[in-house]
């Protein structure tokens, strides 16, 4: 009868840990829509709603910014992006951090530059911080061009 009764214990909890792990990754997809679209309004409440302070945001060039810089580029339309589309994305959860992986395809007409195109890989790092997904860390890369 015990052993039943543990058997039955450990199947709910299986099914209560895989609801769980489900319902996180629907969360962090949504969070990781948020700020497609903050990106795109620059949106300053948005976008700070969205990060922590300790962000490192990587740029496919190699500069790094940090919270403030992040924030402030989009708002100043220094970084203005018209669009920006989301493919192949891949959402893994391990603990309290996700590790978001997609290409990110954007139109954009930064402020003192000519409107161009921007394709390239993203790695997302988010981080749960209570019952809000906040982004921790970005790096972009650069697609290369197959031959």
């Amino acid at each position: 009868m015990i052993k039943k009764i543990l058997l039955a214990v450990s199947f709910l909890m299986v099914i209560a840990f895989s609801a769980q792990k489900n319902n996180d990754i629907k969360s962090v997809t949504d969070a990781a829509e948020k700020l497609r679209l903050a990106m795109i309004s620059g949106d300053k409440s948005s976008l700070e709603s969205l990060i922590l302070p300790e962000l490192t945001y990587g740029h496919s060039g190699g500069h790094i910014d940090d919270a403030k810089e992040f924030v402030e580029k989009l708002v100043s339309k220094k970084s203005d992006f018209l669009t920006i589309d989301i493919t192949n994305q891949n959402v893994q959860i391990v603990g309290n951090t996700a590790i978001v992986r997609h290409h990110f395809y954007a139109t954009t007409d930064d402020l003192g530059k000519a409107p161009g195109d921007v394709s390239l890989d993203i790695l997302l790092v988010w981080v749960k911080a209570k019952k809000d997904w906040k982004l921790l860390a970005r790096q972009a890369v650069k697609v290369e061009k197959k031959k």
